[in-house]
């Protein structure tokens, strides 16, 4: 018996097929309603096809979006320069992408809520600024500065979050304003040189350079992480199968499993591939894939995961399912503030340094647009921290293609908010979709 047949049995059996009269003739015999997913099942890959085009013309267009623009904007810019794909350009892609995505993760927590965190480019200059003035005219631990600059941010996204949560005041009004304040502190902690080279021998920055963990065994190291992101897929996926099962509810046969775990697997190792090709995996890279697993799991495996998405999706229905909406609020915004300290310690990395220009520009709204490009709804509710990869997959794609064609700055803004509006489009046609769809 294969396993489709399998699932559509357990399934049939533990939920006893739920029935329900019509509702226009109470008297009429009962009529058997069958989850959806088993039916799909049971047409193999017929039915998912048909799942497929029923998603995509409901609105439910999930990543797609991102992928295809992926294909084409490597398309686009491998025949413009073809140095684009080269094993290089992508390993340069994949660490600098990470400082912003950083930023990128917290600001999700901040979307799902339907709200904005303005701020966080000012905490990250903040952040990386009292981390080398901790350093270098103090002599604190580096160690002990990052940790002091973390827990600042942190505790500047709970405060703003206070004020939200419970003064009342909207969050754009406060984060704008933590915009201009933290960014004058930094300013403030410049001086008048507007620079602190921190040594590059110090822990962090060091650290979060372009080197690896694994040293002289970089190739080897790649392949390492790729295995281990298969197995845990893998081991997860058999588990939460085992778990639906026991539980009494629709669950995917091992078929489906083993086919997901074998494209993420040609994915992690055609990665890995390419980036010993250059200088391997980068510690940047690492540790931003690892935040996005951790996060991944909070939101979607612990029950303060739900709480975000049930504010995000109403807030008096989170309040009178008993959940504490100022306390969601405040220690979202926290998060959005912790993560921006991060990634400002990421900045310091890559530069080796504090200046004026760390968590400036344009870094803020790349954040954000990475975040909404990737698939996270600007209305609230809808999103995955992963959205931080794609979409930072799609901006660093596009400045660093640009780079290479020498397109002047004002081009790349200039096609990064083209990109960024068309990623909102296409969420609001999504939802009007899943709305006629009764879908929303």
């Amino acid at each position: 018996m294969s396993d489709t047949s399998k699932v559509t049995k357990s399934d049939s059996e533990l939920e006893q097929q739920d029935t329900v009269a019509p509702a226009d003739d109470p008297t009429a015999a009962p009529v058997t309603v069958v989850d959806p997913r088993l039916l799909v099942r049971e047409e193999g890959l017929k039915g998912y096809v048909t799942e497929f085009k029923r998603k995509v013309k409901g609105g439910e267009l999930g990543s797609l979006p991102v992928f295809v623009g992926l294909i084409i904007i490597w398309t686009i810019f491998q025949f413009q320069n073809d140095r684009f794909l080269s094993a290089d350009n992508l390993s340069n892609i994949s660490y600098f992408m990470s400082a912003t995505g950083m930023l990128a993760i917290g600001l999700v927590f901040v979307l799902l809520l339907g709200e904005i965190d303005l701020s966080v480019g000012s905490v990250s200059g903040l952040a990386s600024t009292l981390f080398a003035v901790f350093v270098v005219n103090h002599g604190v631990n580096a160690w002990l500065a990052l940790v002091l600059a973390v827990l600042t941010g942190v505790g500047i996204g709970a405060l703003q979050g206070w004020f939200f949560a419970r003064i009342g005041v909207p969050a754009f009004v406060v984060t704008l304003a933590g915009f201009l304040g933290w960014n004058g502190l930094m300013l403030w902690l410049l001086g008048s040189s507007g620079t602190i080279n921190v040594p590059s021998e110090s822990g962090p920055v060091h650290l979060l350079g372009q080197s690896s963990f694994f040293m002289d065994q970089a190739v080897i190291g790649a392949y390492v992480l790729a295995g281990l992101g298969v197995l845990s897929m893998l081991v997860g996926s058999f588990g939460e199968q085992r778990r639906r099962r026991a539980a009494g509810v629709p669950f995917r046969p091992t078929s489906e499993i083993l086919v997901r775990v074998g494209a993420l697997a040609v994915a992690s190792f055609a990665a890995a591939v390419v980036l010993n090709n250059a200088a391997g995996v980068s510690n940047a890279l690492v540790i931003f894939l690892g935040a996005l697993v951790v996060v991944d799991f909070v939101l979607r495996r612990t029950t303060y995961g739900r709480k975000i998405f049930a504010v995000g999706g109403g807030i008096e229905a989170a309040r009178r399912a008993g959940i504490s909406v100022p306390m969601v609020r405040i220690t979202v915004f926290a998060i959005s503030g912790g993560f921006a300290a991060v990634g400002g310690m990421f900045f310091a990395g890559q530069t080796a340094s504090a200046t004026l220009n760390a968590g400036g520009g344009n870094t803020l709204m790349l954040a954000i647009a990475a975040a909404v490009i990737g698939g996270t709804s600007l209305f609230g509710g809808r999103g995955s921290v992963w959205s931080a990869l794609l979409g930072m997959l799609v901006i660093q794609s596009i400045q660093t293609g640009l780079d290479l064609l020498n397109m002047n700055t004002s081009i790349q803004y200039m096609i990064t908010g083209a990109v960024l509006l068309g990623a909102v489009v296409i969420d609001s046609v999504s939802r009007k979709s899943q709305k006629a769809a009764g879908r929303a």
